[in-house]
């Protein structure tokens, strides 16, 4: 018996649901990226960008190719780049409708550094 379409589309959102993978998308909206810029774009460490990545891929919403050593990611489907503009007109819309967005919305305050 095949898996409920429904299933299938929560696991989908369920990958969705990072934003370091959500920024990871939207870069490679743009165009393919390697590693390092994407590194340098997302501000996080590299075995957590890898992590991040291996999900995408396992997803096979990414893939990656290697030159020399450096390795290249791009979205499998322009679909995704489509999805993530939608979203983007959704929120926006949901947004402007409100005097300030709803707790789950809210960017997070910077974290203060210790010294």
């Amino acid at each position: 018996m095949s898996t409920p379409l429904y299933q299938l589309k929560a696991e989908f959102f369920k990958t969705l649901g990072h934003p370091v993978r959500i920024r990871v998308l939207e870069l490679l909206s743009e165009r393919e990226h390697g590693v390092a810029e994407m590194l340098r774009d997302t501000g996080v460490e590299p075995a957590y960008l890898s992590q991040q990545l291996a999900v995408l891929r396992r997803a096979n919403m990414v893939v990656a190719r290697r030159e020399g050593t450096a390795v290249y990611y791009a979205l499998t489907s322009p679909q995704v780049a489509e999805l993530l503009t939608a979203a983007r007109a959704i929120l926006s819309g949901v947004l402007a409708g409100q005097p300030e967005p709803p707790g789950g919305l809210r960017a997070p305050a910077p974290r203060e550094k210790t010294p």
